[in-house]
């Protein structure tokens, strides 16, 4: 009879240490539940706290390029009629700082030629450099200048085929040591900039600093343009 209680005290004691375990366990999978949620929250408060900031119209300020067409913004939509060269404008407000990340849509309604070139700062307000978007010719994609080089020619150069009357979404995360560029959701430059010489391509397109949009010999659109702070 002995052997028996023993055994079955053996039988007790290990269902309630199993019991203690399982009891453990189960309150270390609900405090991870716990804490990962709190991540989610806290990571849905942050991008709340990254709020796009629209652009305020009354701060556009069309440029005289020589032979521009007239660049105004009407219904949330600016359009830019084509000029002898350059037609467009930049905003004298707020500009976004690094780090950052802006973006637009952009098309093109006539003409061979880009039909989007955004400014913008990079490291400082005073350095900037131009997205350009359907350059030499209509196809060439780059950024104006790395080294002295301008979109044409240098390491974010690339080609792609652009149809007249289509929107596209124009997207670029400026860092401190990095900067990248999207159409849609294609990734077109990323660029390290440490060590690299920045500006903007000498000519009439550095009156469009700090922040403007232009376009060469061609009529174009761009609306919904916004950008947002990236600073943790």
């Amino acid at each position: 009879m002995a052997g028996v209680r023993d055994e079955g005290w053996f039988y007790l004691v290990k269902e309630r240490v199993v019991k203690f375990l399982g009891l453990g366990f189960f309150f270390l999978f609900i405090l991870g539940c716990r804490e990962s949620g709190e991540g989610e929250i806290n990571k849905e408060v942050k991008e709340v706290e990254r709020e796009w900031v629209l652009p305020r119209y009354e701060d556009w300020e069309e440029l005289g390029f020589g032979g521009e067409g007239a660049a105004a913004w009407t219904g949330g939509v600016l359009r830019m009629d084509v000029g002898v060269e350059l037609t467009g404008g930049k905003f004298v407000g707020v500009v976004p700082e690094v780090p950052y990340e802006l973006e637009l849509e952009a098309r093109k309604v006539s003409g061979e030629d880009f039909f989007c070139g955004l400014t913008f700062p990079v490291r400082s307000r005073d350095e900037c450099v131009t997205l350009i978007v359907g350059g030499w010719g209509g196809g060439t994609v780059g950024i104006s200048s790395i080294g002295g080089r301008d979109a044409s020619q240098n390491e974010t150069t690339s080609y792609r085929d652009f149809e007249k009357g289509t929107w596209y979404r124009v997207r670029v995360v400026v860092e401190k040591e990095r900067l990248r560029s999207f159409l849609g959701d294609e990734k077109v430059v990323d660029v390290d900039l440490r060590g690299k010489v920045l500006s903007l391509r000498e000519g009439s397109i550095e009156l469009c600093a700090p922040l403007g949009v232009a376009a060469w010999q061609t009529g174009a659109e761009v609306r919904k343009m916004r950008w947002r702070s990236l600073v943790d």
